[in-house]
């Protein structure tokens, strides 16, 4: 019997661009998955070593972490922190907002370490993990922890509460726009 390092549910269907904030939520949820990927790979990679199912684990965490988590950075850098922003008002919220914008950005140049030994074991050219790579893997990992309970718990349920009907439904058109959905 092969042992496989998987995702489940990484294809179950989600939550539509006419309920931005739900795709969001769904968003994080896949983010806490593809963490959680990453984590059974290094796992893996101890218990079994590298074979065809952790080069595939290895590529599917690339996929999510260079496609889909911009996107998402970048939905909330548009249409979720910028009103939160404008409102005024709550120093405390709005310094929240301040420093997710500055985790957005350490969480790219963290990417950018992690995700180079991720594109080696999927390419076949590493076989393990070293020392450095856990040590990257562990900072890139450990930067969401704080970040999504932050957005989860004040971030989005003050964006909706915020946003009126109209607001979020062109905010989940301008976001399908920008994947090409039509």
């Amino acid at each position: 019997m092969t042992t496989r390092v998987s995702l489940p549910g990484m294809h179950t269907p989600g939550a539509g661009f006419d309920e931005p904030f739900a795709m969001l939520d769904a968003c994080h949820d896949r983010v806490r998955r593809s963490l959680d990927l990453l984590e059974r790979l290094r796992a893996y990679l101890q218990d079994k070593g590298c074979d065809d199912s952790a080069r595939q684990a290895a590529r599917d965490v690339l996929r999510y972490f260079d496609i889909a988590a911009p996107l998402h950075h970048e939905d909330e850098e548009l249409h979720v922190f910028p009103p939160l922003l404008a409102q005024g008002g709550d120093e405390r919220l709005a310094a929240l907002v301040r420093q997710l914008q500055r985790d957005h950005v350490r969480m790219a140049e963290r990417w950018a370490e992690a995700r180079q030994p991720l594109e080696q074991l999927a390419q076949g050219a590493l076989q393990a993990f070293a020392p450095a790579h856990e040590t990257v893997l562990d900072r890139f990992a450990d930067c969401y922890a704080d970040h999504l309970r932050h957005e989860d718990d004040s971030i989005y349920p003050a964006a909706r509460a915020l946003l009126d009907m109209d607001a979020q439904q062109a905010m989940g058109r301008e976001m399908a726009v920008r994947r090409g959905v039509r």
